[in-house]
């Protein structure tokens, strides 16, 4: 009669309870007396009442005397009212219940069967003996927990029941192959609650008999385990993520007892006074109803925004069609109606008296929500709000780091320096005394440094300008031929001719102020013009509309030659940093060093590794020569990634790659007003003068410049670097990633810089064909993207 192993042999039977009409049959009340009689007669005539049923068929078969024997148990005047049965310990039998009992397992289903919650076999065995332990051997040990069943109702909605267990009709009798028990195996069991081995030695399966049956009664605790619920959800950090929706829906849904509610939240900025989408995609807000953000009193209606923002109150809305028709210019009452919201509660979430978010209970039923459910969420707000209030602080430090790691980021191979001297800084304002952040420095760091520069950018954007302001300037000729047609005065002639003076003038060439110029005379004439034109004659009106279809509204200008330039610098920078970004990562395993990027015109980037970065005593010149190394192959890989990005772009650009070698070691210093490092001391600051001035040296007595499109240039000043790098680009010949055109070439003299040497080789540009590559030169590559 148990599932699976149990302690006991169970026997359901009913001496303890017939033992108690023992004593009522003697009683001065005849109907009392009358009543255990008869309840006697049944024990005489079935033994089993008194020694126990042990099939489930037995029980079945004398269903209708077991029934008149519990009957006194089940008052019938509660029949509707108490959630009440008759059973075994932690078992699914049920031999007698109430109706509303019965009610209840109806709605749930046929399927449906009675499970304790959060109750394994492991556990059932444990409870057995519990049983054994406080009845029998009288140790006071307190294996008391609350059990629960979750039983759907017609809706759907699960409802929660604690189960009451009543066990004064059970008796415990021993088998032979029943255990004693000591003092020193209660110790043992209490100390290894989870073992259910060494319970089944000291309870060996089916070892104790089990005669009698429990009474269980249910109470609704739905509200309670949904508060519960809601308390366990908002402790995890990440409560508020993308599960908010369906997690604390279903949570509302059982507190409140309404299947359909839906669940929304809306993120207030006090900074803007604007109502904002939370940042995860799926948590809906019904007072945006699919807009992004919207300014709060244009969200609310007057008496929604007083109560909410003013009162820190509820606003409820029972019946948002009713609401709508005494007040159709209310903003707030349509806006839920054209979501089909019947009926709405908006809770707002506080924090210091200040509104930080609402909470957006709706229905699409009217009456459903009103003031009266509305009191019901008073017993969870307080946790709602400290969760948002831990979002929206866990959202701001996501912000924080963005903007640390974009805008004014501390690369991790330092950052703990900087911790370190923050550590200090903390202790040392923590006794009280006078504290400042010292100036973070790292001695003795080989620096490397390359660019990816894109070669002529200034004509290119120049050229850009030009092609504009020309085809700007040619639509306002246009129109004004036609105007004067239309109309026939002298000014239009002259305006004619000023336009012509521009548009001679830029076939010169583009000077400074040629776009100023060309502005102001738009501004001052062509714009006032057409706005008294445009009234004036539809023709001419459609032709300036055409014309202003083309122009940027914020600059007054056409923008579309320079906006191609302008993407396709940004992709160039963009695709370029990420590739070297990626390969960072790989480069940081091999030895850790600091790195940091710009993106100009084009891409450059720093590197220093030494001991004093790594904080460890593991430093060798070898790292040194690995990172040169790598630096190379990375320009390899960067260039042939261009290339291959090249024939998409809008506009065609070449890129130059460099590398500056530094044969010294340097101190690297953080600019605490700058926010950056830079190089420290007088000789150190040279490698600072020849990074931004080198990149723009020719080859010694010719117009050449050192660097070129499809090459890598390396610029060094001592022997022994020229004899490092040529076996590294020997090395990355045979890789088939450098040619064999390798230069030699002397620099001229810079300001200040003397003596600079450069390797120039050409890149090897490669194509993917099924398992095979092919290999080409820069002018390969070049014929091919214009065949």
């Amino acid at each position: 009669m148990t599932k699976g192993d149990f302690p006991f042999k169970i026997k359901v039977g009913f001496k303890k309870l017939i033992d108690q009409y023992e004593v009522l049959a003697s009683s001065d009340n005849d109907i009392v007396a009358q009543k255990a009689q008869s309840i006697l007669a049944y024990a005489k005539e079935d033994s089993r009442l008194i020694d126990g049923y042990e099939t489930l068929e037995e029980l079945s078969e004398n269903k209708v005397v077991i029934e008149k024997v519990t009957e006194d148990l089940f008052t019938s005047v509660l029949e509707h009212n108490e959630i009440k049965f008759a059973t075994l310990p932690f078992q699914e039998i049920i031999f007698k219940s109430t109706q509303r009992f019965k009610n209840i397992i109806n709605e749930a289903g046929a399927e449906y069967v009675p499970t304790i919650q959060n109750f394994d076999e492991d556990h059932y065995y444990i409870m057995g003996c519990s049983i054994i332990l406080n009845l029998y051997y009288g140790f006071q040990l307190d294996f008391r927990r609350p059990f629960y069943y979750e039983i759907p109702d017609e809706r759907g909605l699960i409802k929660t029941y604690r189960i009451l267990y009543n066990g004064d009709f059970i008796e415990l009798e021993k088998t032979e192959n029943a255990k004693e028990i000591t003092d020193e195996d209660v110790a043992d069991l209490l100390d290894n609650f989870e073992n259910i081995d060494i319970w089944k030695e000291k309870f060996p399966p089916h070892s104790w008999i089990f005669k009698g049956f429990v009474i269980a009664n249910l109470i609704d605790v739905t509200a309670d385990a949904a508060i519960s619920s809601f308390k366990t959800f908002l402790l995890n950090q990440d409560s508020l993520r993308p599960t908010l929706t369906e997690n604390i829906e279903e949570i509302f849904r059982n507190l409140l007892n309404l299947p359909e509610l839906k669940v929304g939240f809306t993120d207030f900025n006090e900074e803007d006074d604007t109502f904002e989408r939370m940042l995860y995609k799926n948590v809906k807000s019904f007072i945006l109803d699919g807009k992004k953000t919207q300014v709060s009193r244009e969200a609310l209606c007057d008496a929604s925004y007083y109560t909410l923002f003013k009162k820190n109150e509820y606003y409820c809305i029972s019946d948002t069609e009713r609401y709508h028709r005494l007040y159709p210019e209310n903003i707030l009452y349509k806006k839920l109606l054209d979501q089909n919201i019947k009926s709405a509660i908006l809770v707002p979430v506080v924090q210091n008296g200040n509104v930080i978010g609402l909470l957006e209970l709706v229905s699409y039923h009217s009456r459903r929500l009103n003031s009266i459910k509305a009191h019901k969420l008073r017993d969870v707000m307080p946790f709602l709000e400290d969760a948002v209030i831990r979002a929206k602080e866990a959202i701001e430090n996501e912000l924080e780091l963005i903007i640390q790691e974009e805008c004014t980021s501390i690369h991790k191979s330092v950052h703990w320096k900087f911790r370190r001297e923050a550590k200090r800084y903390v202790m040392a304002a923590a006794q009280h005394n006078p504290v400042y952040f010292r100036e973070i420095v790292f001695e003795d760091v080989y620096p490397l440094y390359g660019q990816m520069d894109i070669k002529g950018s200034s004509t290119a954007r120049n050229t850009a300008t030009v092609l504009d302001l020309k085809h700007q300037l040619s639509l306002i000729k246009s129109i004004v031929k036609s105007i004067a047609k239309v109309e026939k005065l002298p000014i239009y002639d002259q305006i004619n001719f000023r336009i012509t003076r521009y548009l001679d003038d830029l076939l010169v060439e583009l000077q400074v102020d040629s776009e100023r110029q060309v502005l102001n005379f738009l501004q001052a004439e062509v714009i006032p013009l057409f706005a008294h034109l445009r009234k004036k004659d539809p023709e001419l009106k459609a032709l300036i509309d055409e014309y202003y279809l083309e122009v940027d509204k914020s600059t007054g200008l056409i923008y579309k030659h320079r906006k191609d330039y302008d993407d396709t610098v940004m992709t160039i920078n963009k695709k370029m940093a990420a590739i070297l970004d990626k390969k960072q990562i790989e480069a940081q395993k091999m030895y850790p060093h600091y790195y940091e990027r710009y993106k100009t015109d084009g891409v450059e980037h720093n590197l220093y590794i030494g001991e004093s970065i790594t904080k460890k005593n593991s430093f060798h010149k070898v790292y040194l020569y690995n990172l040169r190394l790598w630096q190379l192959q990375a320009m390899c890989e960067m260039e042939n990634q261009y290339y291959k990005l090249k024939e998409h772009m809008a506009v065609e650009l070449d890129v130059a790659s460099m590398i500056l070698v530094f044969n010294s070691s340097l101190s690297l210093r953080f600019r605490m007003d700058e926010k950056r490092f830079d190089v420290d001391g007088t000789y150190n600051a040279r490698y600072e003068v020849v990074k931004k001035r080198v990149d723009k040296a020719n080859i010694k007595g010719t117009d050449e410049r050192a660097t070129q499109a499809g090459k890598i240039t390396i610029i060094y000043s001592q022997e022994e670097d020229e004899i490092e790098y040529r076996r590294y680009i020997g090395f990355l010949q045979t890789m088939k990633q450098l040619d064999d055109d390798l230069e030699f070439l002397d620099l001229e003299d810079l300001q200040g810089v003397t003596g600079l040497k450069a390797l120039r080789i050409s890149v090897l540009y490669s194509k993917g064909k099924e398992n095979a590559k092919e290999y080409y030169t820069y002018e390969d590559l070049v014929d091919s993207i214009n065949a």
